[in-house]
């Protein structure tokens, strides 16, 4: 939708979409508002069908999908034996398919990955990216939060829409917000991005997925031993952190560069963004023992701390707040 009026393209991986509209301060208090849309068209999008599709992959992820609600959208990784985060996905059942989006250019590991555990299983899986488009929008968040699902749910809100339908979808949804209000909301909630937020070292425990997007009350699946330990013993090597960052510094961090306390570095710093109301923030790993009163460097800016994951228990606890 890079072609309605004051369309600014973000930057990578997010270029296809437009970072905002014009006024980004705005976009994002009229999404806390209810109001609008945000075009998550450049996201890919999977399709699982077959009878055996929720058994299958309830089997192989961290999540209890056998009790999945009908159209319910929930979080899903795809753990290595060692219970690194290798695949996130939010999906949802329609009665038919398990459909789920991830992040850009994530689609084709993960079909392939999943391709390649069906063994006698009666499942198909395709990415249907060219098909499928992703939107959010706040009214969806109200309309799930009336058929039960949380007000603090982080997957509720999520829309697929027929890509030869986008152009009417946006007039029906809009006006239209761009991604840097979206994100910036995403930031503020303490929501992590998987691969911007994450690297291949990172565990469930540390960014607050359990709960979320790890079920601690089904069967076995892969890397479940180190999710269920850390859970019962504590103590995750890191913690996802939201980071407040001088507001006097005209720029963002690097995503990716290291965060330093003093000469030591003590984390990474992930996805950031200038929120309407808190000012510049951004989420960052950090070492579990470092003191939350620290003020850090994150790329050469003062930043201070505020828990996001508590980092004796692994647990999200900074509120969710649209």
């Amino acid at each position: 939708m890079l072609d309605l009026p004051g369309a600014v393209s973000a930057d990578a991986p997010d270029a296809a979409v437009a970072a905002h509209y014009g006024s980004f301060n705005g976009e994002q208090r009229r999404l806390e508002a209810g109001e609008g849309f945000v075009d998550l068209s450049h996201r890919d999008v999977l399709r699982v069908t077959g009878p055996d599709r929720l058994t299958w992959l309830h089997a192989l992820t961290t999540q209890h999908l056998l009790q999945l609600p009908p159209r319910r959208w929930t979080g899903v990784l795809v753990l290595s034996p060692h219970g690194h985060v290798e695949h996130a996905m939010t999906g949802y059942d329609d009665g038919e398919t398990f459909w789920a989006h991830t992040e850009p250019g994530a689609a084709a590991a993960l079909v392939g990955w999943l391709d390649s555990m069906r063994f006698m299983s009666r499942v198909e899986v395709a990415d249907v990216t060219a098909e499928q488009a992703v939107a959010w929008r706040p009214a969806a968040v109200a309309k799930a939060v009336e058929a039960g699902a949380a007000a603090d749910d982080w997957y509720a809100g999520y829309e697929l829409v027929p890509r030869d339908q986008l152009a009417a979808y946006a007039e029906a949804a809009g006006p239209a917000a761009g991604l840097w209000a979206f994100e910036a909301l995403r930031i503020a909630r303490g929501e992590p991005r998987h691969g911007l937020d994450t690297d291949h070292r990172t565990i469930p425990n540390e960014v607050g997925w359990v709960g979320p997007a790890v079920h601690l009350d089904k069967g076995c699946y892969r890397g479940q031993e180190t999710v269920a330990r850390v859970h019962t013993l504590g103590r995750p090597p890191r913690r996802l952190t939201l980071l407040h960052l001088d507001g006097s510094e005209n720029r963002l961090p690097t995503r990716g560069a290291p965060l330093m306390a003093g000469e030591k570095t003590v984390g990474v710093i992930g996805t950031s963004a200038r929120h309407h109301e808190l000012g510049p923030i951004a989420l960052a790993l950090v070492k579990r023992n470092v003191d939350l009163a620290t003020t850090l460097d994150a790329d050469g800016i003062p930043a201070a701390q505020e828990t996001v994951v508590d980092p004796e228990v692994g647990l999200h606890v900074r509120p969710k707040l649209r």
